[in-house]
């Protein structure tokens, strides 16, 4: 529920900045490639890989230690099946995304193996 107060709006608990600034603070993370609209369609891999790149991001751990290991994959498998759900129950795309996700690339999938 969002309610407007003195230039700021709540979401829940959370307290927003104004409107005007959140195009500024809520643009998509640059690594993390559009998924709907591909063809063949997203593979799980591909969301999982998605996934990753959304919680190292928003947690700041690149590599997860011992003692972050466990929240981290928890994170990780609960934003790939939501990210699952999301991409299933949207109407199609009229024209595919832009770039190609990185396991779609051969130099991409050359380093990995």
């Amino acid at each position: 529920m969002r309610v407007r107060r003195r230039g700021f709006a709540t979401w829940g608990s959370v307290r927003l900045p104004p409107p005007t600034t959140w195009s500024k603070i809520a643009g998509m993370c640059r690594n993390i490639t559009t998924l709907r609209g591909l063809e063949p369609p997203a593979t799980t891999e591909e969301i999982e890989a998605a996934a990753r790149q959304y919680v190292r991001k928003v947690s700041g751990i690149t590599r997860p230690t011992a003692a972050t290991d466990e929240a981290f994959e928890q994170a990780v498998a609960a934003i790939t099946r939501v990210t699952a759900e999301v991409l299933r129950d949207l109407p199609p795309r009229r024209q595919p995304p832009k770039n190609v996700p990185p396991l779609r690339r051969p130099e991409v999938r050359a380093r990995m193996t």
